[in-house]
């Protein structure tokens, strides 16, 4: 088991930046590959951005890349994603997730999931 909890959401003006963070606990949080997905009202979730074990390889959302940036510290059992640039369209829940794989981007692939963090972009 892999225990996940989110934190850093928040309310934020159009243009501004948030820094989200997810720390995990349990089983070896180094053998898996993270992933951050988000859900707005109304909507389905959606992939985000996912980061290797390693962290040497990273996947991005087109909606967000260039934007937001995925990084891990293995040593302090966390992940984390910076997002710069935010506009109304990035207002929803952030959840991280942990999958034993890679960094794919389909939720159903991810095995755990955090209760996730609201962020809300105001325009």
């Amino acid at each position: 088991q892999v225990q996940l909890v989110e934190s850093g959401g928040g309310l934020v003006q159009a243009g501004g930046s948030l820094r989200l963070s997810c720390a995990a606990s349990g089983r070896t949080f180094s053998s898996y590959a993270m992933g951050w997905f988000r859900q707005a009202p109304g909507k389905e979730r959606e992939f985000v951005a996912a980061i290797s074990w390693s962290g040497i390889s990273t996947n991005y959302a087109d909606s967000v890349k260039s934007r937001f940036t995925i990084s891990r510290d293995n040593a302090k059992n966390t992940v984390y994603l910076q997002m710069n640039s935010l506009n109304a369209e990035d207002t929803a829940v952030y959840y991280c997730a942990a999958n034993g794989g890679g960094p794919v981007t389909r939720s159903r692939d991810y095995d755990y999931w955090g209760k996730g963090t609201q962020v809300t972009v105001s325009s």
